[in-house]
């Protein structure tokens, strides 16, 4: 597979939740963060962080006429001794403190959410058991916002599951205190004819780390925008991706890593198996180390698997640099069909053709499923992945 590299050379108080001053950030090429849906024009598709996506199947999620209606989503938490759920309105001061909406949909899900879900990891509680949180749509269309939140020194690990039908436009907040540890699983795995365009704010606290790990297999059109901030030195970020587009489906991943606050790490990976005629995966990851961010190490990198006739990707990294005083800095893509000596290696040793795919799909995939460390969740996955091989054939 082809593969385009550039590596150029070169406090929060203890016990409180980490909040930085805002940041202004959307991309160089969109409109400015805002809360207020009138800032954002609706979208004609010729627009930069529009252009790959099929707006006509949004359901009206990008010009206000998709209106919330009966069914919608269910939202259900189970969550271990040391953490407090709760459901809170729209005034809440706790919510939005992650990140800015930085398109006309997730303005549009801030603006029309009613309540909000509030989970709160205690200062220094270190949880042996994950918080699962279940969103299972009922058909309708729904606007959503979610908060999780760690207190300093905190560690936890969050499953975020998202099933059956329904048409959600939703922001979720992830805010870390100084020394948290948060890790953090979502998994898209909606009915086919499901739309989800959703935005996560991370905002680090000093010496904090946080791991993203995405994983999307439904839905008729899915479009993510993980967003990552630092509101004190030392924070780290690992942003892990794993989607398989079929036929007809739209999977869209844009990510943002701020380097706003000087010694930040932040890597990200995310892979792509696509089938089927129509199958459309889209992947950009924007980097931007501002003048401030000296110290800074970072790299992304975006690869895809090609396995029939008729998909596309789109992959654009992207790397912008306003301070040479950095660490290293680095972006690579690369998209490709199977490696034919792969398969002739495994099918001169007597393994069957159709069992030679799968196991190289399944090795393509394997880093990533890795790093979600649970057992339940990796099987299920790998299960899935199974599931939708079997449909290639």
């Amino acid at each position: 597979m082809a593969e385009a590299q550039n590596t150029p050379v070169g406090s929060t108080t203890a016990g409180s939740i980490a909040v930085a001053a805002e940041s202004t950030v959307a991309t160089r090429m969109s409109a400015p963060p805002s809360f207020d849906v009138a800032d954002f024009p609706v979208p004609h598709g010729r627009e930069e962080e529009w252009r790959f996506t099929p707006l006509e199947r949004l359901r009206g999620l990008h010009d206000g006429t998709a209106v919330a209606s009966g069914g919608g989503v269910k939202v259900a938490i189970e969550a271990p001794e040391g953490v407090t759920v709760e459901t809170v309105g729209r005034d809440d001061s706790r919510l939005g403190k992650a990140g800015t909406p930085v398109d006309r949909v997730a303005a549009q899900a801030y603006s029309s959410f009613e309540q909000a879900s509030v989970v709160t990891v205690a200062k220094e509680a270190v949880l042996t058991e994950p918080v699962r949180i279940t969103v299972h749509g009922e058909g309708g269309v729904a606007y959503g916002h979610q908060l999780i939140q760690l207190g300093a020194f905190a560690e936890a690990v969050v499953v975020i599951d998202h099933t059956g039908d329904a048409v959600l436009a939703a922001n979720v907040d992830y805010v870390l205190g100084d020394g948290a540890k948060l890790t953090v699983v979502s998994v898209q795995d909606w009915d086919d004819t499901a739309v989800h365009v959703g935005q996560h704010n991370a905002l680090i606290g000093r010496d904090a780390s946080f791991k993203s790990i995405v994983v999307t297999f439904g839905g008729d059109v899915v479009r993510l925008h993980p967003r990552v901030a630092y509101a004190a030195p030392g924070g780290e970020a690992e942003l892990f991706g794993l989607y398989f587009t079929d036929q007809g489906q739209h999977q869209e991943h844009r990510l943002l890593v701020d380097h706003n606050t000087p010694h930040c790490k932040s890597n990200a990976v995310y892979k792509g198996a696509l089938q089927g005629d129509g199958a459309h995966a889209v992947w950009i990851g924007d980097v931007l180390i501002q003048a401030a961010a000296e110290g800074t190490d970072t790299y992304e990198m975006n690869r895809n698997l090609v396995l029939t006739d008729g998909a596309r990707v789109d992959s654009v990294p992207n790397l912008e640099i306003e301070t040479g005083e950095i660490v290293g800095a680095g972006h690579a893509s690369a998209t490709g069909r199977f490696d034919d000596e792969q398969l002739f290696y495994l099918q001169s040793r007597g393994i069957p053709a159709e069992e030679a795919r799968r196991l190289v799909v399944r090795g393509f995939f394997a880093e990533l499923v890795q790093q979600i460390g649970l057992p339940d969740v990796e099987a299920r996955l790998l299960e899935k992945i199974e599931t939708e091989l079997k449909a290639s054939v």
